[in-house]
């Protein structure tokens, strides 16, 4: 009878399993290790050349400091053209980033408007949303040579406890292409969610003062400014004369003055602005009266509202003259009669230039058009310590009338004579910044004896913004009920300019000690394909992003299966 026995494993085959239990340690402990690496050790890599999903420092610590939770509902969610694709995967990215750094007190959802089952269903949603004030926009794009229009709401809400605001996502300038508006719009994506947070937030409000006792514009003229404003400052009239000093205030606001200031207010002032106060001028250069004009033509003349040396002083001046601009608003005139009714028709009015061309500052930024009225061009002049940026331009087709000037309606019946505008890219908006000095320096106090030092003890850096136009400020009134309309919108021409935005992004800029305005200078390059080329070669590249893949599959399962027979085979 055979003996049998047992045969001792192989050394070599024991030896490799021992190595490869090693490894496979080894591999499971270097996840654990990276992982708990990973949970105490946070960064992010931006590899984009303009760091576009990298939030400011401002956004970074408005977001780690969140004092309640936060809430963002996003009325993009659905199927759109690739054109505006774009835009709401920027938006969910831009949420995406803002959410690692807000943790569990910053949460988002998307909606679909369009979602509904049944058309009535949808109807009553969108008008649910039209009431709430986010209102739809129809944009158009072409695809594939063929024009697509969606309608979409392009809004978010930010929600933090019973607070709630709307915010426009779909912004830039109207005039631009539809690529270039939509490119403008991602760029302040996160200025318009961020600062629409910290707005929400619980905090102190700043003071804002508006000037009055001199003329300028009352509460229904500047309502939409002063609601605007209300919303995130507290905003209270200031009468100079009535107030021993503006210590209590963080910014004040001249709108539209018409008669003169007194030698005390204009020392008030003065030590407001050169203490680090922050100040907005609004200011008409010359008086122009529409009635006068309106019945065979007035000329118009300086104001004398003796803050020209406290301008001046600062380092800049407004002209006594009126800017005309082939780019221009309408007046309503009147061009006939219709039976016994008079035919009234809007007519190109050269003295309501549209400002379109914008330095590319966080003020103005990405700014849709302003309408002004009787608008000066601004000079600067020498202050040391001053930086001076200019904001506003005319077009390229300007002329100035220097005083006095003849204004009469009747000339908007006639074509202008394109060969007199001549003059191109005049300034009227300017912003002043550093350290401002007094112009009572080395003078008495007015009405005292008291002799004011060539440098104050309390002397800080301030901000002044000078637009030479009143009117920039002024709402229109509804004819029916009274109420000013938004600020910028022009009932004749039924479209709403960017003044009002353009004020409230120069408080922003001016009160805000976060720096987070300063993420609207954040740009996006838009690198557009060749559509040519898109057309010509797109057989070529479906074939190549179809069958490449599958070939390297391939390839690599043949060498796959060529290494391993090579490496059993010995076996």
């Amino acid at each position: 009878m055979e003996a049998s026995h047992n045969m001792p494993e192989p050394p070599i085959q024991s030896s490799r399993k021992r190595r490869d239990l090693i490894r496979f340690l080894l591999i499971i402990g270097l996840i654990l290790l990276f992982n708990f690496i990973g949970q105490r050790l946070f960064f992010r890599l931006d590899l984009t050349e303009e760091k576009r999903y990298t939030m400011s420092p401002a956004t970074k610590q408005l977001l780690q400091n969140l004092p309640e939770p936060v809430t963002v509902t996003v009325y993009l969610d659905g199927d759109f053209p690739p054109a505006f694709r774009r835009l709401q995967q920027a938006v969910r990215e831009t949420l995406n980033e803002m959410q690692v750094f807000g943790g569990a007190n910053l949460r988002y959802v998307f909606v679909d408007p369009s979602a509904a089952s049944s058309e009535k269903a949808r109807s009553e949603y969108h008008e649910t949303l039209i009431k709430k004030g986010l209102r739809p926009t129809n944009l158009a794009s072409s695809e594939n040579g063929k024009r697509v229009e969606k309608t979409i709401f392009p809004w978010a809400t930010v929600a933090v406890g019973p607070r709630e605001k709307h915010v426009l996502l779909l912004r830039g300038n109207q005039t631009a292409s539809s690529d270039v508006r939509l490119n403008q719009s991602i760029e302040g994506l996160e200025y318009e969610l961020a600062s629409n947070i910290r707005k929400l937030s619980p905090g102190r409000r700043k003071i804002i003062g508006v000037v009055e006792g001199h003329g300028e514009l009352t509460n229904a003229q500047a309502g939409d400014l002063i609601g605007s404003l209300q919303e995130y400052y507290d905003v209270y009239r200031v009468n100079l004369a009535a107030v021993p000093n503006l210590r209590t205030l963080d910014a004040v606001i001249v709108a539209k003055p018409e008669q003169a200031y007194t030698e005390i207010e204009k020392f008030k002032l003065d030590q407001f602005i050169t203490q680090g106060g922050k100040a907005l001028f609004f200011m008409d250069a010359m008086r122009v009266n529409l009635d006068s004009a309106a019945r065979g033509g007035m000329l118009a003349f300086p104001y004398q509202l003796n803050l020209e040396d406290l301008l001046f002083k600062y380092g800049a001046r407004i002209n006594p003259d009126l800017v005309l601009d082939l780019n221009s608003g309408v007046i309503p005139l009147v061009t006939g009669t219709t039976g016994d009714q008079p035919t009234v028709e809007p007519m190109p009015w050269q003295f309501y230039p549209l400002i379109n061309q914008f330095s590319p500052h966080p003020i103005t930024r990405n700014l849709d058009a302003v309408y002004t009225k009787f608008v000066s061009t601004i000079d600067t002049v020498k202050a040391v310590g001053i930086r001076k940026t200019p904001l506003l331009f005319t077009s390229r087709y300007t002329r100035v009338l220097p005083s006095p000037v003849p204004v009469n309606l009747n000339d908007a019946r006639m074509e202008p004579n394109a060969k007199l505008y001549r003059e191109s890219f005049k300034p009227v908006g300017y912003l002043l910044e550093g350290q401002f000095r007094s112009l009572f320096a080395n003078r008495a106090q007015p009405g005292t004896t008291q002799f004011q030092p060539a440098t104050a003890a309390n002397a800080r850096p301030g901000k002044i913004l000078i637009i030479g136009d009143g009117d920039f400020v002024r709402s229109e009134l509804d004819p029916k009920t009274g109420q000013p309309f938004r600020l910028g919108f022009d009932r004749l021409a039924n479209t709403e300019f960017a003044n009002r935005e353009l004020a409230l992004n120069a408080v922003d800029y001016m009160l805000d000690e976060t720096g987070l305005i300063a993420v609207r200078s954040k740009q996006i390059t838009l690198r557009p394909l060749d559509k040519v080329k898109i057309t010509e070669q797109r057989r070529r590249w479906q074939i190549l992003n179809i069958g490449a893949p599958l070939v390297l599959l391939g390839g690599f399962g043949l060498f796959r299966a060529w290494r391993r027979k090579r490496r059993y085979a010995r076996f």
